[in-house]
């Protein structure tokens, strides 16, 4: 982890997990589902998955900061620092008592991959499995660049995902443009780190997604050693709407047999 950036970002909220883990659904499993948002997103779009997977999975959702109850925090713009963060606050708390399975979406895939990456060298929070969604694998992401709130907002309409009642209110935008900029800032200055994974990387990605090509998505096998499969699924940059029971059927397997998986499918 970057050690320096870490302490200095991280006064206030610091390491402590509760700061930035969300825990919708109450259960006796063992094995951990870890889900990271989209950029813009909140820790709740994962409570309809937490539902489904509530007796199998021990659901913990990232909730990034500058929005929802950490909205009077400062959103981070550089992804490799939230990274380290997160990192820090899942070590920080006990050592899952099953697999610990990785799930993001977008922006999150990226922030999942390289979680897992600095977990691999903490004995006991190690990934299981990585699941990356929506996302083009990292030696396939452009240079990014800086967007005016304009061209921000008419991409987010374009992608979808987002309440359209929202993004027509001045007042709730006003609420929400300070995260989405950070995060957008946070992607469009992401220069991948090094290293290689372990464990099984499952990619995932909609046949009719704008930004995310089913070629830019297969690379993500240079991304571990361990097993890889890639699966098209019908839909748009939000394709996992339309399709959780086949996201909680794939994280349940993965969790029950991480180092196989159903990977074949």
């Amino acid at each position: 982890m970057h050690k320096q950036q870490t302490e200095e970002t991280g006064r206030g909220a610091g390491a402590r997990p509760e700061a930035w883990l969300r825990r919708y659904h109450a259960t006796d499993a063992r094995a951990e589902l870890v889900c990271f948002p989209h950029a813009g997103g909140t820790a709740g779009f994962w409570r309809p998955l937490s539902e489904a997977v509530r007796h199998a999975l021990d659901v913990r959702a990232v909730q990034y900061p500058g929005r929802q109850d950490r909205y009077r925090e400062e959103p981070v713009e550089d992804l490799h620092r939230l990274a380290d963060l997160i990192a820090e606050a899942l070590a920080a708390g006990p050592a899952p008592a099953g697999p610990r399975v990785l799930l993001g979406h977008s922006m999150g895939a990226s922030l999942a991959h390289e979680v897992a990456l600095r977990l691999s060298g903490v004995p006991g929070h190690g990934a299981s499995a990585l699941i990356v969604s929506g996302r083009r694998a990292p030696t396939r992401l452009g240079s990014g660049r800086s967007e005016s709130d304009e061209a921000l907002l008419a991409r987010v309409r374009k992608l979808g995902g987002t309440d359209p009642a929202v993004l027509a209110s001045p007042e709730l935008l006003d609420v929400i443009l300070p995260a989405l900029r950070a995060d957008y800032a946070a992607v469009a200055g992401y220069v991948p780190g090094g290293g290689l994974l372990t464990c099984p990387v499952v990619a995932l990605t909609g046949d009719g997604d704008p930004e995310v090509a089913p070629q830019d998505v297969g690379p993500w096998r240079e991304t571990t050693t361990g097993p890889f499969a890639m699966r098209v699924l019908a839909g748009g940059h939000f394709f996992l709407d339309d399709h959780l029971p086949v996201i909680a059927e794939l994280a349940v397997s993965l969790s029950a047999a991480p180092a196989q998986g159903r990977l074949s499918r």
